[in-house]
């Protein structure tokens, strides 16, 4: 048999805001439809931002009660979305070596419920020595993926990238490697982030980062507009099932799209403020592993937080790396439809940018009625655009200056 090491996106995953699996996601962006909200998860009621993407996790796709006092919502999340992932690639993990199986997942905050729950206990109640056996293992930022191999029983590499916000994109490039190098066949690969907790969202409130458009919800989250004013946080999971074409061959296998090739680099400049030119050499260099030139990228999926710094730096990056070609590209931000869910934020968006490659049709940029002049960007503002699309990039730009950009292109087994 022929070893066609392409790698290919047989499956996904998405647990979001605004829906849970392929489908409902795919109707969600192309409808426009947002899912912020009021915090409920919490009082927030004395904090500048009181808003977020909420997920309300549907019944068959929640853990029994022996598995969730175990885990953080974390990884609850993460299990619900490799659930959906590996039923939608139709692989049936039973019947595969599970040496040759992977897992890579990204998370920027890990278990922080968790963590909050044992600094409650140890310091505000019952004191350290009373803290759950449970709480550690919870809280640990392998935890998601971990649980995923037990449960699954796979024995191949499980690992986890902790990159800010660019992690979910960054455990995407650890599968690639794990496929492209040999070492397995198959990988479940996404990110996950519960960050809508207290000190999560009360330490980026005092940051100024978070929007504070608490009485329009659905209309806060404001990529590239001119009255932008933070980004909203959103709890979210997403897996994608990659695997090579020699195997999805043999298994005849659908697929979305190839994972055609990444870049990534380092700002070295600051924590929290981007420098811009990392982005640009991010995109560069992915298409320069995929073997693609800026005329063959009809779509970009931005990064596209709502920040004033970000994504004028974004924007910028953007021209510079794809030149003349910049204005024809279709570029939008999912995340005006349902925040930013830090970690899980890149394998979302990778979802998002193969299924825009699968059907053919961008997905729109909400709440973008004012679009910032600086820019001059086609941000496809409130509705999604049916059109050609050969290949495709997703953005991931990170605090402390971690740039992640993957390449997906039109399939072929």
């Amino acid at each position: 048999m022929d070893d066609d090491r392409r790698i290919l996106v047989t499956g996904l995953g998405p647990v979001t805001p605004i829906g849970t699996g392929a489908q409902e996601f795919r109707k969600a962006q192309h409808d426009c439809a947002r899912g912020v909200r009021t915090i409920t998860q919490f009082d927030a009621s004395t904090l500048e931002s009181r808003i977020a993407g909420e997920i309300d996790l549907p019944a068959d796709l929640t853990l029994p009660r022996r598995d969730t006092v175990s885990t953080d919502r974390c990884t609850q999340l993460l299990a619900a979305a490799a659930r959906l992932a590996v039923l939608d690639a139709g692989l049936e993990l039973a019947g595969e070596d599970p040496e040759r199986v992977g897992i890579a997942v990204g998370t920027g905050l890990g278990g922080i419920r968790s963590w909050e729950e044992v600094i409650t206990t140890a310091y505000c109640g019952r004191g350290p020595a009373l803290i759950s056996p449970r709480s550690i293992p919870k809280s640990m930022a392998n935890h998601a993926a971990a649980w995923l191999s037990i449960h699954y029983g796979i024995t191949g590499p499980a690992t986890t990238a902790v990159t800010a916000c660019a992690s979910g994109s960054e455990a995407l490039v650890t599968a690639y490697q794990m496929i492209a190098s040999g070492e397995v066949d198959v990988v479940l690969a996404g990110g996950a982030d519960a960050p809508v907790t207290p000190t999560s969202v009360g330490g980026f409130s005092r940051m100024r980062t978070l929007s504070q458009r608490n009485e329009d919800p659905p209309g806060a989250s404001r990529p590239f507009s001119a009255d932008r004013d933070g980004f909203v946080i959103a709890e979210g999971a997403g897996v994608l099932i990659l695997e090579t074409a020699t195997h999805a061959r043999a298994r005849d296998a659908r697929a979305y799209a190839q994972f055609a090739g990444y870049g990534r680099t380092s700002d070295a400049h600051h924590v929290t403020t981007p420098q811009g030119d990392g982005a640009r050499r991010a995109m560069r260099t992915a298409m320069n592993h995929a073997r693609l030139n800026p005329q063959d990228v009809d779509y970009i999926n931005a990064h596209g937080t709502a920040t004033r710094l970000n994504d004028a730096a974004e924007a910028a990056a953007i021209h510079a790396a794809l030149g003349v070609d910049a204005k024809r590209i279709a570029v939008s931000s999912t995340k005006s439809l349902m925040g930013h869910s830090m970690g899980a934020s890149g394998a979302i968006e990778a979802i998002a940018s193969v299924q825009a490659i699968a059907e053919q049709t961008a997905p729109p940029t909400a709440n973008l009625d004012a679009p910032d002049p600086s820019m001059n960007l086609d941000f496809l503002p409130w509705a999604a655009k049916e059109m050609k699309i050969r290949a495709a990039l997703s953005n991931s730009f990170a605090f402390g200056g971690h740039n992640v950009v993957l390449a997906f292109t039109r399939p072929s087994l």
